[in-house]
């Protein structure tokens, strides 16, 4: 099948048989496990994924791509066509860790895939809703935005997505994978991050809703200090003089969360 790439999917496919081989060896799948792979493309990580003697469930909103898939009737692939921002993770990560726990086998729940640029950053909280259930996400992304999920505080690439996501998961960034490993290439760099969720967290509605907009306003203007970005809660969270005279980037995630909690007990008090 000649498939043209479709730039408003924001497809790359990849092709570099030396990348697939050290993707596929970092989500080292087991039978046991239920893997669910976002865009399978024509095959470059899908092919080897089966190749492993593994079950597989795709995620597909080509519908060439899907029809393509389908015609080939392979029997260790259910597809879904479906766009991965409305696609209900939640809902299958569940009924996959409670398969898993019926089997009494040590399988895991795994979501990888060459994500789309266009989309990466909303994709990557969408899926939080299936965070409870999973154990593993291997994802490629473009490399500028994997710097940004692993920035430490003070780092330049240190902002909302750093803090959102590492206060949820430990992220490993793996590799990095040039334009020329894709047909057609890319015109940045990507990069292979790995996100596994932090267990025994619960956050309530509240709490997340108060820490979302506590961090995208100590954000909106990154050159400010906090004092000109969080006027109406100094008092509130008795902010010093020295925290009112560092920038937003220089806040680690755990003291955010501190003063989202806060703010949610005065809420409720």
């Amino acid at each position: 099948m000649a498939h043209q790439a479709r730039k408003r999917f924001g497809q790359h496919f990849l092709t570099d048989p030396s990348i697939i081989n050290a993707i596929v060896s970092r989500i080292n799948p087991q039978q046991a496990d239920r893997i669910i792979e976002i865009g399978p493309g024509l095959g470059a990580m899908t092919l080897p994924l089966l190749a492993q003697n593994i079950a597989l469930e795709l995620v597909e909103i080509d519908r060439d791509l899907v029809d393509y898939w389908q015609k080939k009737n392979i029997q260790q692939i259910t597809m879904y066509q479906a766009d991965a921002l409305n696609y209900d993770f939640a809902s299958w990560s569940k009924q996959a860790i409670e398969q898993i726990k019926n089997s009494k086998t040590n399988g895991k729940v795994k979501i990888v895939g060459n994500l789309p640029y266009n989309i990466s950053t909303p994709l990557l909280f969408h899926l939080m809703s299936a965070i409870d259930f999973v154990d593993e996400q291997l994802f490629m992304l473009q490399k500028e935005v994997v710097q940004r999920m692993v920035a430490k505080p003070g780092d330049s690439d240190y902002g909302r997505l750093s803090v959102m996501l590492q206060i949820r998961y430990h992220l490993e960034h793996c590799f990095d994978v040039p334009p020329t490993a894709f047909e057609p290439p890319p015109k940045v760099d990507s990069a292979i991050v790995v996100m596994y969720p932090k267990k025994n967290l619960h956050f309530s509605t509240a709490l997340w809703s108060a820490l979302e907009k506590l961090v995208a306003k100590a954000f909106s203007q990154r050159r400010k200090v906090l004092a000109n970005n969080l006027p109406e809660y100094k008092d509130i969270l008795n902010l010093d003089q020295q925290v009112l005279r560092s920038r937003a980037q220089d806040i680690d995630g755990q003291t955010y969360l501190q003063w989202a909690k806060i703010l949610v007990q005065e809420t409720e008090g």
